[in-house]
């Protein structure tokens, strides 16, 4: 039986074109001192990288 890497459906999400999205790190503490265009940038989810997506993707197996 194939089963869901949990650390992975907690870090990635699927978005229904089949890309994965990760979140921004740098945005849990000391926010006073970066720039609000850092912040905003860091806000905005970003696409997982093509060479890593494969791996990632046989971790989710049901899509989450």
């Amino acid at each position: 039986m194939q089963k869901t890497k949990k650390s992975v459906a907690k870090r990635f999400k699927l978005t229904g074109s089949g890309k994965l999205m990760r979140r921004s790190p740098g945005q849990r503490h000391l926010l006073s001192s970066k720039t609000n265009k850092q912040k905003r940038r860091n806000s905005k989810d970003k696409p997982v990288a093509d060479g890593h997506a494969a791996n990632l993707k046989r971790a989710l197996p049901f899509g989450l």
